[in-house]
């Protein structure tokens, strides 16, 4: 199986990054490609630009990376309630070019954040958002207080936290 995992963030130190490749490295045995959102420099969408320039060839590099996954984890950052200003021009972008996006892709959508809602609000957004683009959405689990609750080595160190992360892990596996 190929799975490819990302955080939704462009930061160098994106727990989601951290908390994606942590959720990935759980199903052992299968090929794990991590995005970094870095790669995949775009300028501002508008349809203006877009009339002008085209569309920019580094979103195919996106689109096919997609393509090729079984299973694709993303950890949503959250900026201000909603999708970071970088996920959400890369999601502008390609749903451009290709609007069934997710392409009946199986996905297991994440968030975490410093605070105690775990990034509730972007992960509902993706949730709500990314079954029109074609996603099967199979798992979702939030992690709220990151700094509190995970550590690299450990895992999730929250027990109650864990053993739901645990149930909706074992769900997603036999979705598969």
């Amino acid at each position: 199986m190929n799975i490819i995992a990302f955080g939704a963030s462009t930061s160098k130190k994106s727990i989601n990054k951290q908390f994606a490749m942590f959720v990935a490295n759980q199903f052992e045995g299968n090929a794990i490609d991590v995005l970094d959102l870095n790669d995949f420099p775009l300028p501002l969408f508008s349809v203006d630009l877009e009339a002008e320039s085209g569309h920019p060839p580094i979103i195919n590099d996106f689109i096919q990376k997609l393509e090729s996954a079984d299973l694709i984890i993303i950890s949503m950052a959250e900026h201000n309630g909603g999708f970071t200003a970088a996920f959400k021009n890369l999601f502008d972008w390609t749903s451009r070019v290709k609007a069934n996006l997710f392409e009946n892709k199986k996905l297991f959508l994440l968030a975490t954040s410093p605070g105690g809602r775990g990034g509730m609000s972007s992960l509902e957004a993706a949730v709500s958002r990314f079954p029109r683009h074609g996603a099967q959405i199979i798992g979702q689990f939030s992690l709220p207080k990151f700094n509190e609750n995970f550590n690299a080595e450990k895992g999730i160190l929250n027990e109650e936290l864990n053993t739901s992360f645990l149930k909706e892990l074992n769900a997603v596996r036999s979705a598969l």
